[in-house]
């Protein structure tokens, strides 16, 4: 299919009595086979993207993907939106790019634990630091998949992989604390297995003016399978992990019978059964507050001895207003043509200091 076969296709998108175009989630799906192992997390993914896409009230030929490399990074050629397969953990970078030459565009970013924790990651925390109007997903499998199984950044210490056969030695990013100390506006977790907690999710993210950065716990059955099962299993899910809800006070287990409050800045798993603590005496989540939302990324390694083992939190920790890079940019632009003129290139590139040899 021709690009101008595909521009085509875009503006002839139905449309419905207000004269808004109207979309399903089939509209979103592109004509490629998708090529992920069977059973890969990528697929429910791509599948809830496709059915978020369509309530975002954003233009199908306005959104657009970008990604960097690994599995994940296949994402934009099922996607029938325009996009960009880039290169090694420079999608943000490129995102910038586009975000602030089009800040009309919803640019979604898509890339794993390896491509923006390795390599990109110094692009990662520079996207967070500066606060680009763009969406990030990072898609975490606590392993290099394309490449056949090596250990990756976020992999657990100990970790017997292709690159680590006596165990890995090193210690792994935790990527939401990682995004609050780049001074992230927007940082949340869900997982492949909650289907209709990543649709929230995705919504929450779109919604948000900056940079939204997603984590997203994908099974990579091949290499690295179950690695978050105590998460996605409906047994033990009830009581290794635990929905935050702005406004709302900790409560987890089966019957919400546990609750976490906080000793000072310790926080400590207790009972709601026994009488001794009732929903008041519970930390009330706040999204606005960046020491209690640093607290919950925290819920991340093994405690200490003698310490709770903390559930895993997923939702939003954190989402704070501020301004965006993008924004930032233009304004400078359109004061600079509003003080000096439209300019032209040639005078741009020859500057002010030229000379002819004769």
């Amino acid at each position: 299919m021709t690009i101008e076969t595909k521009i085509t296709e875009h503006l002839k998108q139905k449309e419905n009595g207000n004269g808004e175009k109207k979309y399903s989630s089939k509209d979103f799906s592109s004509d490629q086979d998708v090529r992920w192992c069977p059973g890969c997390g990528d697929y429910t993914i791509l599948k809830q993207v496709q059915k978020t896409m369509p309530e975002i009230g954003v233009d199908r030929e306005d959104i657009v993907f970008i990604s960097g490399i690994g599995c994940a990074a296949r994402f934009p050629y099922y996607m029938d939106t325009f996009g960009m397969h880039s290169i090694h953990g420079r999608a943000p970078a490129i995102s910038t790019g586009l975000k602030v030459s089009r800040p009309d565009l919803s640019v979604w970013i898509i890339t794993g634990d390896g491509d923006s924790l390795s390599i990109g990651a110094n692009h990662f925390v520079q996207l967070l630091r500066r606060n680009v109007d763009v969406n990030l997903l990072l898609f975490n499998n606590q392993i290099y998949g394309l490449t056949k199984g090596q250990y990756s950044p976020t992999s657990p210490e100990g970790s017997t992989t292709k690159s680590t056969p006596f165990g890995s030695i090193d210690h792994p990013f935790n990527p939401l604390s990682l995004s609050m100390g780049a001074d992230g506006t927007f940082v949340a977790r869900t997982m492949d297995r909650d289907p209709r907690h990543l649709q929230q999710m995705l919504q929450r993210s779109h919604q948000h003016k900056g940079t939204s950065m997603l984590e997203i716990y994908q099974n990579c059955i091949v290499f690295n399978d179950g690695a978050f099962e105590l998460f996605t299993d409906r047994k033990t899910r009830p009581r290794e992990a635990i929905y935050l809800e702005d406004g709302e006070p900790l409560v987890f287990g089966k019957d919400n019978e546990k609750g976490i409050r906080l000793d000072g800045l310790k926080p400590e798993v207790v009972s709601l059964e026994d009488g001794g603590y009732s929903k008041e005496d519970l930390w009330t989540h706040d999204e606005g507050d960046k020491t209690k939302s640093y607290l919950l990324s925290q819920f991340f390694d093994a405690p200490a001895p003698g310490e709770t083992q903390m559930p895993r939190p997923f939702g939003v920790l954190y989402a704070v207003e501020r301004p965006c890079y993008d924004e930032g940019v233009n304004h400078q632009i359109d004061a600079a043509v509003e003080q000096k003129g439209q300019g032209e290139l040639d005078n741009l590139l020859q500057g002010p200091e030229t000379w002819e040899i004769k």
